[in-house]
């Protein structure tokens, strides 16, 4: 199975959490389903020329968490998260993600109002064409 993933090696992110963000993100949005089967660890780390090492790491996260499992011999699947997780772990990501642009924001000396403003300009963009 091929999983649509980026890796930007430019980026100061590590590599592992560029993959488990992304992957995770897959999962949640429902892109990737429970049940899926995913690729081995040797499989994934070649589709993404990375370590055997930094995909282990990722899938084990994942299983700490509770959106992947593992069974010996068979693979590792995508869990059933319910309804009520996968709620939690949507406002988690967008939280998180929220809060690094704060920072950013504070970081370059942007005002509360600037900061409200380019979020709402932001936001009014992204949602106008699914209206």
């Amino acid at each position: 199975m091929w999983i649509p993933i980026q890796i930007n090696e430019n980026s100061a992110e590590p590599l592992y959490h560029q993959i488990e963000t992304q992957l995770r993100s897959l999962i949640i949005s429902g892109v990737i389903t429970e049940g899926t089967l995913l690729p081995s660890i040797r499989e994934f780390s070649a589709d993404l020329k990375c370590s055997v090492i930094t995909v282990r790491r990722v899938y084990q996260d994942l299983e700490n968490e509770g959106l992947l499992r593992t069974r010996q011999g068979t693979g590792t699947f995508v869990s059933h998260v319910g309804d009520g997780a996968m709620e939690g772990y949507k406002q988690d990501a967008v939280r998180k993600a929220l809060e690094s642009a704060v920072e950013v924001a504070q970081s370059v000396q942007c005002s509360f109002d600037e900061l409200q403003q380019i979020f709402q300009e932001i936001v009014e963009r992204k949602y106008k064409g699914l209206e």
